[in-house]
């Protein structure tokens, strides 16, 4: 008798589930997208390949303890 492939299936799952979760992320882009008017359409959406701006250094400042 074959073994269960459990890793096989549970990678299934999880790619099914991310499919589902993009095409939902995808929609409410879109919704987004219709509901802040035509203007806003024309710019690009971010690209996931994109990197990402770099800040500037973070500065902390200490509390005085008075």
């Amino acid at each position: 008798m074959a073994k269960p492939n459990y890793a096989f299936e549970k990678r299934q799952r999880e790619l099914a589930k991310k499919k589902k979760q993009d095409e939902k992320d995808a929609r409410k882009r879109e919704a987004r997208a219709a509901e802040a008017g035509p203007e806003s359409a024309a710019e690009p959406a971010p690209s996931a390949t994109a990197a990402p701006a770099q800040p500037g250094p973070r500065v902390h400042l200490r509390k005085s303890a008075e």
